[in-house]
């Protein structure tokens, strides 16, 4: 069975020698409530500095478009797309921000980042 971080491609980042900053937004990203199985939508929004490599495109709308029937919490969902972004890229840095739509009365923001100078808290 394909796991979804085998979806994401990468290319050699034309310019490795300077810091820049790289924004995708996917402003259609669905996945499922584990609880109710209901959709959820959000806008994902990834910002990162390349080191060697940036993530092709429709490689990521793919793997994005993979959570669409999968159950799974706002919280958990961005932080592994972040950790798989990370992994296939190497950034020296990158920010996962997922904005989840109303649900209940409440919408939600979930950040999370990655710095290649620090140190992952336990």
């Amino acid at each position: 069975m394909e796991k979804l971080i085998d979806r994401l491609e990468v290319f050699p980042n034309p310019n490795p020698g300077r810091d820049y900053l790289i924004e995708h937004t996917c402003p259609e990203f669905t996945a499922l409530c584990p609880k109710t199985g209901q959709p959820d939508f959000a806008t994902l929004i990834i910002r990162y500095v390349p080191d060697r490599l940036c993530v092709e495109l429709k490689s990521l709308k793919l793997y994005l478009g993979g959570y669409r029937n999968e159950g799974i919490y706002y919280e958990a969902v961005t932080n592994r797309i972040l950790d798989d972004l990370v992994k296939v890229t190497k950034p020296r840095s990158m920010m996962l921000e997922g904005r989840f739509g109303v649900r209940g009365g409440i919408s939600s923001v979930v950040t999370a980042s990655f710095d290649k100078g620090k140190k992952p808290r336990a």
